[in-house]
Formats: structure tokens, sequence, C-alpha cells
């Protein structure tokens, strides 16, 4: 595309270090923990202390301040969150589930907090690409311990392999990036509260799941939250 490499190589060791911090321990934890049995509403209540943190770690790390009104955002969207999953939080996949997810939720935080003080000036090209690589070589090194090597190319193997990579990880990765670039850390990360009750209704069109009172409860509670902590 045209994009210039950079010169100083620790723009590329910043790069790599995002890059195995959110596209290899965040995904590649979430995904692990899935694999082994962890149930998406677990995971789900995990990963979603993620903006509390964010927002403790930010005011620490970056002198980020939020408001009384943003305080109370955050904690109505992680109560709204746990109406949302609750009824689906089974204890499954075990201990070794439990710790992915809890990796997935600091790398996911680290991986904020660390592109907004050091990695916001790369393009967002070349940094996408460095970051891929960075991750490609931990990922490939548990394959090669941990998986056996075999693909079904079935339609919906395909089709999740495209999702992921297109919508997920150059999409919205992207999109998770320019907002780092130009809003508070506890601010982007906020949006991440709306990601339950946006599956749950994906749920409900394409798989035919119900949705209970709790849950539309939960949903307009997170929709409140989250309005608060990015309002101004």
């Amino acid at each position: 595309t045209g994009a210039r490499w950079p010169a100083d190589p620790k723009i590329w060791l910043h790069a790599a270090v995002v890059g195995v911090l959110l596209h290899g321990i965040y995904l590649g934890g979430v995904f692990f923990a899935v694999s082994r049995g962890t149930s998406a509403g677990v995971s789900a209540l995990i990963v979603g202390v993620q903006p509390i943190l964010t927002a403790l770690l930010a005011g620490l790390a970056l002198g980020e301040r939020l408001s009384k009104f943003a305080w109370l955002g955050l904690g109505l969207g992680f109560i709204g969150v746990g109406f949302v999953v609750g009824g689906r939080a089974d204890a499954g996949g075990g201990w070794i589930g439990i710790v992915s997810c809890i990796a997935s939720l600091i790398g996911i935080t680290v991986a904020t907090l660390y592109q907004k003080r050091f990695a916001t000036g790369i393009d967002l090209r070349v940094g996408s690409a460095i970051q891929f690589a960075a991750a490609a070589v931990p990922m490939w090194v548990l394959a090669l311990t941990v998986e056996q090597g075999h693909i079904e190319w079935t339609g919906e193997c395909i089709f999740a392999m495209a999702w992921l990579v297109l919508v997920l990880s150059f999409g919205a990765v992207t999109l998770l990036n320019i907002l780092i670039r130009r809003g508070a850390t506890s601010k982007v990360a906020s949006l991440f509260y709306l990601v339950p009750p946006v599956v749950a209704i994906e749920a409900y069109f394409l798989f035919g799941e119900t949705i209970g009172a709790m849950a539309l409860f939960g949903m307009a509670m997170t929709v409140v939250g989250v309005a608060l902590v990015t309002r101004g």
C-alpha cells in the first residue's frame, strides 16, 4: 500500500508488544478457553472486568481521570453484563479455562494502555502488519506444541476463519486502534460492555435463543452505563 516502514527499532518493538498482548494473549486466551469447554458466559464475565481495570490503571499510568458519573457508568455496565450473561455462566472449562480468561483480561488491558502510551503514532497499516507477525510467533509455537495439525475444511470453518481474519482482526482491531488514538482509554474500554448485549441479540436472530426479562434489563443498564462513561 506504499506505507513507510519505521526506521526506529523502538517503534517495531512497541508494535510487537501490542501484537503479542492483543492478538496473542487476549484473543488466543479466549479462544483457547472456549476450546477447553469454558462457556461464553464465564469468559464474558471475566473479560468484562476490563473497562474497570483499564480505568484504574489508566489513572496510574496515563494520568487519566474519570468523573463520578463515569465511575457510576462503569459499575452499571459491569452489573448489566452480569445480568445479560448470568443465565449462561455455567462453570465449564475447569481451572485452565478460568486462567486463560484471566490472562486474556490482563492482555487486553495492558495492550490498550501500552498502545495509548507508546504506539499511537504508528501507521495503522504498518502497525497491524508488525502486530500480526509478532503474534504469529508464539501462536505458531503453541500450535506445534498443543495442537494436532489437523483441519476439517468445512463451510462453517471457512466462514468462521474469514470472519475472524477480516471482520475481527482487520476491521474491529483497526477501529479499536483508531478509538485509542482519539479518546481516553477508559472511555474506549467501556464500549466492550456492549459486546454481550449485542451477542445476545445476534443469537436471538441467528439461533433462536430467547432473551429473558433479566437479560433485557441488563442490556438497558449496560447502555446507560456506557452513555455515562462516554458523555462529554
